[in-house]
């Protein structure tokens, strides 16, 4: 039997080009739902915050949107779909995927494996850190924190002593002990995305917990066609694990942490009904602001997708006036 560190596992059962499972040819979305797939009400508010963004740096010439980990660019194409015509003749788009580019995908989308650099936008990563393979640590019989391996088949057993790095971490961000699944490799990756913009926004979506509030157990799982199942790291299903959003914002910029309800609330997503009187007076205007309705309900349900946070983090620009100071919003320390 084959042991390894969750680290590499991770990496290899989701993305080895040989059959890792996010360069399968259904994409995610053969798998699960996200807020992209959920509602166009989603992009539309990625793109309401684009033209925010837009607005905040002065309307520069080129204005870019980075959709990083892009699926098989959803969200990308959804956004060039929305553009009004003033601003679509100067956004540049780029998808960061490190899955192949998608067949018939436009010419004037990018793809690539790393975020451009020295780009002015807004760079927009959506269940992308939660995917970025981890180490897993758990404490032995004497409070010692030591690597978890994995087998092919999912068992677990001990290995060695954390290193310095992973040590440092633990003790600063996870602390109480317990299983602890060790950011790192998220912080730097989170990092190198907000340092690829030259001016702009960077915002990560996931699910996520903050230093008060560390699950004791953690939460690596598995899923597969649309259900929760074992994390098995053989290639057969997402591997995925929350996000810890407070320790990845990057110190020295204006960063605030909040949910999905919230953030979409102030970007003009609402779940209210219509109001009864227009069924009368446009039944099927009605049926269609329902439908809206029950889309936008979802995306800010906070036992759904709504429950996502949202890591907003500004640089060499101020936090767009519809996002800055909304209610629930927490400001992380430099």
């Amino acid at each position: 039997m084959t042991w390894m560190r969750w680290r590499p596992a991770i990496e290899h059962a989701l993305y080895r080009p040989d059959g890792g499972f996010y360069r399968r040819p259904e994409g995610p979305a053969g798998h699960f739902r996200t807020s992209v797939h959920a509602s166009a009400q989603f992009a539309a508010a990625v793109t309401r915050l684009l033209a925010g963004v837009d607005a905040a740096l002065g309307h520069p010439a080129r204005l870019a949107f980075v959709d990083v980990g892009a699926g098989r660019g959803e969200l990308t194409l959804a956004v060039r779909s929305l553009l009004p015509e003033a601003l679509r003749a100067r956004v540049v788009l780029h998808a960061v995927e490190l899955a192949d580019r998608p067949a018939g995908l436009p010419a004037d989308v990018g793809w690539s494996a790393e975020p451009p650099s020295g780009v002015a936008g807004l760079l927009f990563a959506n269940e992308w850190l939660d995917n970025v393979p981890l180490e897993i640590a758990e404490p032995d019989d004497d409070g010692v924190l030591r690597y978890v391996e994995v087998a092919p088949d999912g068992e677990e057993r001990l290995g060695d002593e954390l290193d310095a790095a992973d040590a440092a971490w633990a003790r600063r961000w996870w602390p109480g002990g317990g299983r602890t699944e060790l950011g790192g490799p998220r912080d730097a990756a989170w990092a190198g995305a907000v340092g690829a913009l030259e001016r702009g926004l960077a915002v990560a979506v996931d699910y996520a917990h903050t230093r008060d509030a560390r699950p004791p157990f953690g939460t690596l799982t598995g899923f597969r066609s649309g259900r929760p199942a074992a994390p098995v790291p053989d290639g057969s299903c997402d591997l995925t694990a929350h996000v810890a959003l407070d320790a990845a914002a990057v110190p020295g910029h204006p960063t605030v942490l909040t949910t999905q309800r919230a953030a979409l609330h102030a970007l003009g997503v609402s779940g209210a009904r219509p109001p009864l009187s227009l069924a009368s007076s446009d039944p099927a205007g009605y049926l269609r602001a329902l439908g809206g309705a029950g889309e936008a309900a979802e995306l800010t349900d906070p036992a759904g997708l709504g429950g996502f946070h949202w890591l907003v983090q500004a640089v060499r620009m101020p936090v767009p006036d519809d996002l800055a100071g909304l209610p629930g919003w927490q400001t992380l320390p430099s």
